[in-house]
């Protein structure tokens, strides 16, 4: 078979079928497969070049592209093409490099791109598992010095019953709900949320999706034997034993001493000097190579503090492996914001501000499967002086929008419904400070400000960030609310939210191979007396939502009007209701079912535009009696404006107890008169009497709103 020639290769995952073609789409790609299930398709090409000594660090980018096309749509706005990313590809983005990234050899640098582009969608399959498993594939067939296979499934929990990539339609009915991608040995990465479940029916999930994607790796196994090319022969050079054995003679005691200080930015300083003096005191032994001094003493570093944890059971700052940092919580930080706090752990520090508007501040999100709105949203801010450091300031990065979606996705657990509370709510956490798990600060800052706002959550939320250094099942150190230098260093990156109930979210990466479920057991054991401590220091500024909103936060008010009324408060073009909210300064909003919804937190002023749309939309009633306006004089009577958009007609008859002449005897046009409703005939005439109302007050003003 020539290599051009397109080869297909399927495998089971759960109830669905996954193909594998290659050699028909993308063939100058280094690797390149078209993954299928069902009718959607997700081309994954890989192009990776030689080691590049030079780099910095590894320079890969993954992409995950969605084609509108795809789904036979044209993109919205302006532009019809596909622009920027959205934050939903940027975080399918992360999720496929996060467990890929590893499984590249230590030190290795050559320039790497995988691009994952969505070409056909079916509405119910979920093409962000199929990118992450062909990215493994595209990268078994380069020669990328890749040591996979993985591959990604979607776990979710349906009345009581694990499935396998379960469909779109369902995901919002799920109580678990996990992305997961695993090697042959292990999980690799997981990311996902829950409805506050036990520790045990996590793993129970975990466990389910490894032993579903089983299939999916022996096939990219048997891709790889038949289409694959032949791998960059790449392992790390060997270091020099002298210069190492050197740099630890040089630098051991100095280094031991400087990681001994507890303040971060003082520990760097400390390790910045001992570093640039080893450089210039080993320079003329080894010109040239302070790159490889540079080197060594990392290594030393990473040595050390292993060796701590491992057998002295000790950390950088000095805390045992349990031990979590001093805790502060301050909730009304900010005057004017509708409910804030701020939550400091350690050096990490996180400002939340909560914010309510109406519908048409809700989030509006544009995707393959069509639009929907978001009423509850966080945003998460790390500006560059929370960690000393100088950059320029441009949007959300991937770092910051990933992070975000998992503070959001822990919180979103406890939120109530929109029926339930009708706001539109947006959480801004502001990280001040950051010295490790600045993303569980935010959701620990972020469940104070809510409950400071009046937001009635069903609980308060925390979240903790654990590691893990690891030697063998029997030697090593579960590290409990870790720093930023064991997150670099340690084995395993595990972060965990929930309430004393049971979980809310979980995002965890594991950089070594074989890890066994009974450790998995322990650290989420560890991860839940650490969040139980942290609720206690929260429970110490705020246990509980306030019973009501803040004085300056907007009120809702809600009034039904009939849907054939709609028309009445909005005016042509929307006229209408701008002048209600402009002489009001209050916000309106009707949907298609006649619900009107007025936010002020002037009671005066929602009030007076309660008022303007209850008259807009209100209909005559026999029997009442109405202040009203001539509108117009006729030999036979006059039309009287009884209610904004409303006229009836008080027949000359019906105009005195004596025998009228001439209408204008009576009235004329712009008279106020008081009138009764006789009847509202079925075609919608109305019929009034001036008479019948002679000497009677009116029980309804219908002065002219004049919007």
């Amino acid at each position: 078979m020539a290599l051009s020639d397109p080869l297909t290769l399927t495998a089971k995952c759960g109830e669905h079928e996954i193909s594998f073609e290659n050699g028909k789409l993308a063939k100058q790609a280094d690797g390149s497969v078209v993954v299928r299930c069902n009718d959607s398709m997700v081309l994954v090409t890989c192009v990776s070049k030689e080691h590049d000594p030079s780099a910095r660090f590894f320079p890969m980018v993954v992409d995950y592209v969605e084609k509108t096309y795809a789904g036979g749509k044209i993109p919205g706005g302006f532009r019809k093409r596909e622009g920027r990313l959205s934050d939903h590809e940027v975080l399918m983005s992360r999720l496929t490099d996060r467990p890929i990234r590893p499984l590249f050899p230590e030190g290795f640098k050559g320039n790497t791109q995988i691009t994952a582009t969505v070409i056909s969608h079916d509405g119910e399959t979920d093409t962000a598992i199929l990118a992450m498993t062909g990215a493994s594939a595209a990268l078994m067939l380069s020669a990328a010095p890749f040591e996979g296979p993985i591959a990604g499934v979607r776990v979710g929990r349906l009345d009581g019953k694990l499935v396998a990539n379960p469909a779109i339609s369902t995901w919002d009915d799920l109580d678990i709900h996990i992305l997961m991608a695993c090697s042959k040995d292990a999980i690799v990465m997981v990311e996902g949320e829950a409805d506050e479940v036990s520790e045990a029916e996590m793993l129970e999930a975990l466990e389910f999706g490894f032993d579903a994607v089983q299939d999916l790796l022996d096939v990219q196994l048997e891709l790889a034997a038949r289409r694959g090319k032949e791998s960059i022969e790449w392992s790390k050079p060997a270091p020099d034993k002298k210069l190492v054995k050197k740099v630890e003679k040089t630098a051991k005691k100095g280094l031991e001493e400087a990681l001994q200080i507890k303040d971060k930015l003082a520990r760097y300083a400390a390790l910045d000097a001992l570093k640039k003096d080893v450089v210039a005191q080993l320079e003329e032994e080894f010109p040239e190579r302070s790159g490889e001094v540079k080197e060594a003493l990392d290594e030393l570093k990473g040595s050390l503090l292993r060796a701590w944890v491992l057998d002295d059971q000790r950390r950088i700052d000095g805390r045992g492996l349990t031990d979590i940092r001093a805790i502060e919580c301050e909730v009304g930080t900010l005057p004017r914001a509708h409910g804030s706090s701020l939550f400091t752990r350690g050096e990490t520090q996180a400002l939340a501000s909560v914010t309510f508007g109406v519908d048409r501040a809700a989030q509006i999100v544009e995707g393959l499967n069509g639009k929907r709105e978001e009423h509850f949203y966080l945003h998460y801010n790390f500006p560059p002086f929370s960690v000393g450091e100088i950059k320029m300031l441009r949007g959300p990065g991937r770092r910051e929008i990933g992070h975000g979606t998992l503070a959001q996705r822990s919180l979103e657990a406890v939120i109530p419904s929109y029926e339930e509370f009708p706001y539109t709510v947006r959480v801004v956490s502001e990280v001040l400070e950051s010295n490790g798990s600045s993303s569980m600060a935010t959701v620990c800052s972020g469940a104070l400000a809510l409950m400071d706002a009046g937001v009635p959550i069903a609980k308060p939320v925390a979240g903790i960030a654990m590691g893990l250094i690891y030697d063998s099942e029997k030697r090593y150190g579960i590290l409990s609310d870790i720093l930023g230098d064991e997150d670099h260093l340690g084995d395993m990156d595990f972060k965990v939210t929930g309430t004393r109930d049971g979980l809310c979210a979980l995002q965890m990466d594991i950089k070594i191979k074989g890890l066994s479920t009974d450790l998995m057991k322990r650290a989420m054991q560890q991860a839940r007396e650490g969040r139980f401590h942290i609720l206690r220091e929260m429970d110490k500024a705020m246990s509980s939502p306030r019973a009501d909103l803040k004085a300056h936060a907007p009120r809702i008010h809600q009034i039904q009007i009939s849907q054939d009324r709609i028309r009445d408060i909005i005016g042509a073009g929307g006229k209408t209701i701008r002048s209600i909210q402009e002489r009001t300064g209050t916000q309106i909003n009707v949907d298609d079912f006649g619900m009107v919804k007025i936010a002020s937190s002037d009671e005066k002023a929602a009030q007076q535009a309660i008022e303007i749309v209850k008259a807009l939309t209100a209909s005559p009633v026999p029997g009442e009696i109405y202040l009203g306006t001539v509108a117009k004089v006729t030999d036979f009577g006059a039309f009287v404006t009884i209610l904004p958009n409303v006229d009836g007609l008080c027949h000359i008859s019906e105009l005195s107890n004596e025998r009228v002449e001439r209408t204008t005897d009576i009235c004329k046009e712009g008279d106020e008169i008081v009138v009764k409703c006789l009847q509202v005939e079925s075609n919608g005439k109305v019929r009034l009497s001036r008479k019948e109302a002679l000497g009677k007050e009116p029980t309804v003003v219908a002065a002219s709103l004049d919007l």
